[in-house]
């Protein structure tokens, strides 16, 4: 038996990554299938004796016909309706010329031998950088680069950035306040993003050509807004760059490719694509079950039911192609959430919508009558072509579930039985494997929450607080872009510095929460703690406040000579709590602008 669980024909489902070139696994979803075990044979035969194939034309009721082919030698009938009507299910009938390759190579195919596996899939792990001619920004695009990590910055002007940055920097041209400056080629291959950009702050009374005052920080001088306002800043500049990256870097809970979870439901149009393509009378179909699932509310169920006459062995149900394909560039695998039957089923991608091609493919088995979540990751398809291992097999592409009498390479399903079979299926998910790391991390600043928190004395905070409405409520607006942030379902971290100097990395820290501390903090130091944050699943979806333990009376310097050693950032990131961002103060006394 064998069920083909795939993505309709007309429609391709792409996932885009590890690698986003030909010559590497580009993840495009194009079919899927589910089935049950055992190879099919094929059902015409050129050796052994002859069998005569008998046709026949039934009238129905309707006006219409149905048409069988039977065979001698005890044969069941083959419905040769139900196969016209697969094959243009699936975009048409194929060319002739395709279809009768395909039978040729029925005919006279020889018995399978194994073969290599392809090498895994790779990640690029394309850093990007907004905000890379800025002090932070420019900081992390240097330590990135002495680290081999690729890198990518979005900036504004392409000038300043080649001289600040070098002539060989990977760079695009564009505005995160100008939604239509973020073209999404741009973002190819980008796995990660660093955010330093923010809105300028200048002292009034202007600054030299090298922002000496303003590197002093704005304790030393009587500031303004210098160009575009917080709020297209750090409000919609935030919005426009999670909309543009998003399907890049991915969600925390997955992307929903099929099913019911709460509120959502994503439909995706399915069809039966049995052994009838190959003379078999196995038959399936996909259908709703208002009240199937584990909560008692609705969920697909595959079922029918698998024969191995007429050398047949399997039911699948596949998807059209997609209109546009889907981006799951950002993810690992496929979870299914399923109740299970106690047998083996298969899995298999397409990296073609063409009729008969390589396929993806991995096997698992259920758990009779329990549900459970199965996980499939992409490192672990093989290229498969016709139930045979497939070397330098075409950049992969996902699409077909398939229950099936045959495994791989002349093996059998242990687990395959003739007769009805039933797999409800809640849900069709791709997700990101743990530990998750952030995706995106945010350099924000302390403060954020404190203008107007009730019982704050104002003539102890920075000036940036005292001075929120001056500055076109600078820190509100800022805090508005964290929320989107965290709001968005992307893997994050937001970095509130204190305030920032020229000064090197290399002082004691203080990280805290709950947006309480005032001091100073070296700009190096931040790029590096930034960085760092990229690989580490301590710091996950986590706000945190941080400076060094030198007061602003005193200078901090290193011996160029004897630097103090890198930190183990780990060491700070595991203490910080989830949750705290000190918006708890404002739940009764919110901030309006």
């Amino acid at each position: 038996m064998e069920a083909l669980f795939t993505t309709p024909s007309t429609s391709v489902l792409k996932f885009q990554g590890p690698e986003l070139t030909r010559s590497k696994f580009s993840k495009k979803f194009s079919h899927t299938i589910l089935a049950s075990p055992t190879l099919p044979k094929p059902f015409l035969q050129i050796y052994g004796r002859p069998q005569t194939l008998i046709y026949t034309s039934t009238r129905l009721s309707s006006g219409s016909y149905r048409a069988t082919i039977s065979a001698e030698a005890g044969r069941q009938n083959w419905d040769f309706g139900r196969f016209v009507k697969t094959l243009y299910f699936f975009n048409g009938f194929p060319s002739p010329a395709k279809f009768f390759d395909f039978l040729v190579e029925k005919l006279s195919a020889s018995s399978p031998s194994p073969t290599e596996l392809v090498n895994s899939m790779g990640t690029s792990d394309l850093v990007l950088v907004a905000g890379a001619t800025g002090g932070v920004g420019r900081r992390v695009v240097d330590i990135l680069r002495k680290k081999g990590i690729p890198v990518r910055v979005l900036v504004r002007n392409e000038e300043k950035a080649r001289r600040m940055l070098g002539s060989d920097v990977d760079l695009v041209v564009g505005d995160i306040t100008k939604d239509s400056t973020l073209i999404p080629e741009y973002f190819k291959g980008v796995k990660k993003v660093i955010n330093a950009a923010s809105v300028i702050v200048g002292p009034k009374e202007g600054d030299t050509p090298d922002r000496a005052k303003y590197s002093q920080g704005i304790k030393f001088f009587e500031p303004e807004i210098k160009g575009d306002s917080p709020e297209k800043v750090e409000y919609i500049g935030m919005r426009n760059l999670i909309k543009a990256v998003k399907d890049n870097l991915g969600l925390r809970g997955g992307k929903l490719l099929f099913g019911f979870e709460d509120n959502n439901y994503r439909q995706i149009p399915w069809g039966a694509l049995d052994d009838v393509v190959m003379g078999g009378v196995s038959e399936s179909n996909f259908q709703i079950d208002p009240s199937g699932a584990e909560n008692g509310g609705p969920t697909g169920v595959f079922k029918g039911v698998v024969s191995t006459a007429n050398n047949g062995g399997f039911t699948s149900i596949r998807t059209k192609n997609f209109s546009e394909p889907e981006n799951l560039s950002a993810y690992d695998g496929l979870e299914f959430r399923l109740k299970g039957d106690g047998r083996r089923y298969k899995l298999i991608v397409r990296t073609s919508s063409d009729w008969d091609t390589v396929g993806y493919t991995a096997s698992f088995v259920t758990e009779k009558g329990k549900w459970q979540s199965i996980r499939v990751p992409f490192s672990s398809l093989r290229p498969v072509f016709r139930a045979r291992t497939m070397t330098d097999a075409p950049p992969f592409d996902p699409s077909i579930l398939m229950f099936s009498k045959f495994e791989y390479d002349g093996k059998l399903n242990e687990t395959f039985v003739e007769g009805p079979f039933e797999l409800p299926v809640s849900t069709i998910r791709a997700y990101i494997k743990d530990p998750i790391v952030p995706r995106f991390v945010h350099v924000s600043s302390a403060g954020v929450t404190r203008p107007e928190r009730p019982g704050l004395d104002l003539s102890k905070q920075p000036p940036a607080v005292r001075l929120n409405k001056e500055l076109e409520y600078i820190l509100t607006f800022k805090l508005k872009g964290e929320d989107l942030l965290r709001e968005s379902g992307i893997p994050y971290v937001i970095v509130r510095p204190c305030a920032l100097t020229e000064e090197p990395a290399g002082a004691d820290l203080i990280f805290d929460q709950g947006d309480n501390i005032t001091g100073k903090i070296s700009r190096e130091e931040i790029a590096r703690i930034c960085v760092a944050a990229l690989d580490s699943p301590y710091v996950c979806d986590k706000t945190f406040e941080v400076k060094s333990v030198i007061p602003f009376s005193e200078p901090f310097t290193v011996d160029p000579a004897n630097p103090p050693p890198e930190k183990d950032y780990d060491i700070y990131f595991k203490n910080l709590g989830e949750g705290i961002t000190g918006k708890e103060a404002l739940q009764q006394n919110p901030v309006s602008v």
